[in-house]
């Protein structure tokens, strides 16, 4: 009795596969892990290619705000350097004239951002000085805030631009990994329609390949989650 309940137990018990199905069931496995992994990381690059295609049009529009600010301010100094130049001239009139009175009138009338300039160029001696600065407008001292103003405005124009471009590769950077990504997917793919095992083995091996330079490279890149 107990012989017989011995040699069921024998005959239940697994019997281990044969190599060669244990080889197609670890290819099986590397086949299925590679799907699964690919597929995730295509997801992240398509997701990251997208956000910084975002953020490079961000950088774009605050380029092109800066510039219209920047265009506007350079407008601004024009139109002041006009009025100085109007008020100066009828300055020079009066006081050329000798008509104290109405030359008093002009200079009291002179922008602040003016005066320290007509008043060093005055201090200068220009009359008498050989090589003095032939008007204030040459001077040091005039300095026109809308015009630095707009050359600051026009750097960070440059800055956003410089960056946007930036932006832009690395979204191109992201969009190459996901058709590098996709193409380890293929070769996973592909392999399951062969029947050779060499052959499987020889395309999973060119995917696992594919994937893991892809993925070594992807882990350089810098990342955006900022919604």
């Amino acid at each position: 009795m107990s012989d017989h309940t011995g040699s069921t137990a024998a005959t239940d018990a697994p019997r281990p596969l044969p190599r060669s199905a244990r080889s197609e069931r670890r290819l099986e496995l590397a086949v299925t892990i590679l799907l699964a992994a690919a597929t995730v990381a295509a997801a992240w690059s398509s997701y990251q290619s997208a956000r910084w295609s975002g953020v490079q049009t961000i950088n774009f529009s605050k380029a092109n705000a800066s510039r219209v600010e920047s265009t506007r301010r350079s407008a601004l100094a024009g139109q002041q350097t006009q009025v100085d130049v109007s008020t100066f001239i009828a300055w020079v009139d009066a006081y050329s004239a000798g008509d104290k009175q109405r030359s008093d009138f002009y200079f009291e009338r002179f922008r602040p951002e003016f005066k320290p300039a007509v008043a060093a160029w005055i201090a200068s001696r220009p009359l008498k000085t050989p090589g003095a600065p032939p008007t204030p407008f040459a001077m040091p001292q005039y300095r026109l805030a809308a015009t630095a103003q707009a050359d600051a405005l026009e750097r960070t124009a440059d800055r956003a631009t410089a960056q946007a471009k930036i932006d832009n590769q690395r979204s191109d950077n992201y969009v190459l990994a996901l058709v590098l990504f996709a193409s380890a997917l293929f070769f996973a793919g592909i392999s399951t329609k062969l029947n050779l095992y060499q052959f499987r083995v020889a395309i999973v091996a060119m995917g696992y390949a594919v994937f893991l330079g892809t993925l070594i490279w992807l882990a350089t890149f810098p990342i955006t989650v900022a919604i």
